[in-house]
């Protein structure tokens, strides 16, 4: 099993920043690719970018592509995400989740673990 735990979000005003941490526990995290999603209310939970298990491979989708940022630090078992120039648009609860195997992607069925979620508002 693994445990995830999100934080970092919160409100924040279009164009502004936020950073989200993941932290993991229960097994080795580098063994795991890793991914963000995120599901707005009233609309399905959608992929936001993902990170391979050693991080040299990173993937996002096109609307945060530019925007966001997503990072490792196996030594730390953490995950992040900045985002950065905001959008109302980016308003959702941010889930990560683990993939065992060292390819990263995109699609939330093949992610094995989750977290419980945290809310970015963003105000326009």
């Amino acid at each position: 099993q693994v445990q995830l735990a999100e934080s970092g979000g919160g409100l924040v005003q279009a164009g502004g920043s936020l950073r989200l941490s993941c932290a993991a526990s229960g097994r080795t995290f580098s063994n795991y690719a890793m991914g963000w999603f995120r599901q707005a209310p009233g609309k399905e939970r959608e992929f936001v970018a993902s990170i391979s298990r050693r991080g040299g491979s990173t993937y996002y989708s096109d609307s945060v592509k530019g925007r966001f940022i997503i990072s490792r630090d196996n030594a730390k078992n953490t995950v992040y995400l900045q985002m950065n120039s905001l959008k109302p648009e980016d308003t959702a609860v941010y889930y990560c989740a683990a993939r065992w195997g060292s390819i990263a992607t995109t699609t939330s069925y093949e992610y094995d673990y989750w977290g419980q979620g945290t809310q970015v508002t963003v105000s326009s």
